[in-house]
């Protein structure tokens, strides 16, 4: 176990507040020159507004350590289908991840790809029949999910997070979603690959038993789990079992510590 991939969102800050010891532990990190990663399921912001958002936070990094589902997407979207025309049902902000390609508008049909990410309330009706009617206009057109989370932690409590609609257009039109985004284990494979590390090496910190732990083990990877963000207690009884618990991200140097002792004194 040499590097990590960290979640962001429950994991670094919650609600828009830094988790506290949080930047501490990734001074930490880079003090001791541990390979790492973050890895997010966020689609409703692009990788600068991120970078800006943790520095807020006193936490510096940059694009090299980053890894989203749009950039996940494009990539996939340029290597498959090599000029593909597009219908984004994405956060206006993260169509910026996606400027290399040709966009097409919702309600045009001739589409090659239909990429599905985090819209919360701006969903409706009229823009879900929308997707469904070009994923069914066409049997090549493919659909690409940012993601299958269920839900996230929000000031308000839980919402529905990308996955559920995704699931629907998959029931709707009879067609297996790409997954450009945890749980996929493609995705942390890409992970494993930017960081030029084996899957083995690494481990993921996150707060979604599934979507963290569950996904990084069926990728070989294992999983730390931590208390903040969207954990509830009962999600021990799922069937996945983390490598490893803490109650913070602020406690990740005395864990690493105890499992690594050398590490404590690179």
């Amino acid at each position: 176990m040499t590097g990590i991939l960290f979640d962001l969102d429950g994991v670094i800050y919650q609600s828009g507040q830094v988790i506290d010891g949080a930047s501490e532990a990734l001074n930490w990190v880079r003090k001791n020159n541990i390979p790492h990663l973050f890895v997010t399921n966020t689609t409703s912001k692009p990788i600068a507004a991120i970078i800006e958002v943790l520095a807020g936070f006193g936490i510096k990094t940059d694009n090299q350590h980053i890894l989203t589902p749009p950039v996940a997407a494009r990539n996939w979207l340029q290597r498959e289908l090599k000029k593909p025309r597009v219908a984004l049902y994405v956060g206006e902000q993260t169509k910026a991840d996606f400027s290399s390609l040709t966009i097409a508008a919702e309600n045009e049909e001739s589409v090659d790809a239909v990429v599905i990410g985090h819209l919360g309330e701006q969903w409706s009706f009229k823009r879900m029949n929308s997707a469904f009617r070009q994923l069914n206009a066409n049997e090549a057109t493919r659909l690409v999910a940012l993601g299958l989370t269920r839900y996230w932690e929000t000031p308000n409590g839980l919402e529905l997070d990308v996955g559920p609609f995704v699931k629907a257009l998959e029931y709707a039109t009879g067609k297996e979603a790409v997954v450009c985004g945890k749980p996929s284990p493609s995705f942390f494979l890409a992970a494993a690959q930017q960081l030029q590390h084996q899957p083995g090496e690494l481990i993921m910190i996150g707060d979604d038993i599934q979507g963290d732990i569950g996904g990084a083990q069926g990728a070989g990877l294992r999983g730390l789990q931590v208390r903040t963000g969207k954990f509830r207690e009962s999600d021990l009884q799922q069937g996945i079992i983390p490598d490893g618990m803490i109650d913070s991200i602020a406690d990740l140097p005395d864990w690493w510590s105890q499992q690594i002792p050398s590490s404590s004194s690179r």
